[in-house]
């Protein structure tokens, strides 16, 4: 099988579950009898856990190398870990089965990101290309699933997102060229660049950046049900972002040869602190929600490129797997995590459209940082 349908599969499925759990997870926790504090917390361990498990098996990655052997244990866990959320309805049972499905779950994906990086060689501005196909797997997942959920009790989440996780598990099983450091790693330079100015100023943006996403992954779908919506037209909403994203992610290769990431990243997070007004602000227009949508394709898929280009170009070669690691903890796992609890705590106070009006603030903030911090890729092509 050709390289590009191997490693587009493995994205497929991954975020085919993201699409399973980020529009209805929160719905399915409603639906358990879960109250606005509690599904954010459980949902805040979903992003806990990617502040430690990618760091964790980054380590191990590039101190042992065998990443797909990472890749597939992990999944395998992932599927198996998952299969106890049938055993009780508990809340801190639910919390302890999310933290250690969502373990493994996290770390499996930046070591992939090393893998492809890898096997595309001196094509890696192909990246986006192959990226895309876990975008098209998330529309997949969710256009189904909303309609799916019009006509059946969301109660039955668990057993689609299983299927799916199978699928990942399955699509690891393919060979891939991977890179193998195996041996001492140079912790001294990572932890060098780590105390770069410039990359001090990335991880900050993008901690930012997914700090402002909380509302979104937590309670958009509610919020839309709120102001009655349904759940597949809230399933049709969900995919025009990430429709928007694809198509961005088809020419983006194209996009990082005309502008330096500087520029890509000021322009994203202006896109994004207007995506979240319009959500906050004009939330009753259909229009203005297709709108914000497809912005999608900014605040994401604009972003993850730059920071995957980013990630390869000033981190040391042979750290490359903590590089996407400590990348992916500190903006999805921390700042999705804290982004998942102040939105909690802020719709439960003030309600949803407070939330994403905040969202936007976190977003402005980001903004004016890239503006001060990320002086030195200005000329990066």
């Amino acid at each position: 099988m050709k390289l590009y349908l191997k490693l587009s599969s493995f994205y497929f499925f991954y975020f085919a579950l993201l699409g399973g759990l980020a529009p209805y997870w929160g719905l399915y926790l409603e639906d358990a009898g879960f109250s606005s504090i509690e599904i954010a917390q459980i949902t805040s361990v979903l992003m806990v856990t990617k502040v430690v498990a990618p760091n964790i098996w980054g380590w191990v990655g590039d101190h042992y190398g065998k990443r797909l052997e990472l890749v597939r244990y992990g999944a395998l866990l992932t599927f198996i870990f998952f299969l106890a959320f049938y055993i009780d309805k508990g809340f801190w049972w639910y919390v302890s089965v999310m933290a250690l499905f969502s373990f493994f779950w996290n770390a499996i994906l930046p070591q992939f990101e090393v893998i492809t990086l890898h096997s595309l060689g001196d094509r890696r501005e192909r990246y986006s290309r192959v990226r895309l196909w876990g975008s098209l797997g998330f529309v997949a997942s969710v256009v189904l699933l909303g309609a799916a959920f019009d006509h059946i009790a969301i109660s039955n989440l668990p057993g689609f997102l299983l299927v799916i996780i199978a699928l990942i598990g399955a699509s690891s099983l393919f060979s891939f060229e991977q890179p193998d450091h195996g041996g001492q790693r140079s912790r001294a330079r990572f932890i060098e660049a780590l105390k770069s100015p410039l990359i001090i100023a990335f991880l900050l943006i993008n901690f930012l950046l997914q700090l402002s996403h909380g509302p979104y992954y937590t309670f958009y779908s509610i919020y839309m049900e709120d102001l009655g919506y349904g759940r597949a037209t809230i399933g049709i909403l969900w995919a025009i972002g990430v429709i928007a994203e694809v198509l961005l992610f088809i020419v983006m290769h194209h996009l990082l040869k005309a502008f330096s990431l500087r520029s890509i990243v000021i322009a994203s997070l202006l896109l994004t602190t207007i995506r979240w007004l319009l959500v906050g602000s004009i939330s009753n227009s259909l229009v203005f929600l297709v709108l914000a949508q497809c912005l999608h394709a900014a605040s994401f898929g604009a972003m993850h490129a730059v920071a995957i280009q980013f990630v390869h170009q000033y981190f040391p070669a042979d750290n490359q797997g903590q590089g996407q690691a400590i990348y992916s903890s500190v903006s999805f796992g921390a700042g999705g995590a804290l982004g998942a609890i102040l939105s909690g705590i802020i719709v439960t106070e003030y309600g949803s459209s407070t939330a994403f009006n905040a969202a936007a603030i976190a977003s402005g903030v980001a903004l004016l940082i890239a503006f001060a911090g990320f002086i030195h890729s200005q000329n990066n092509r």
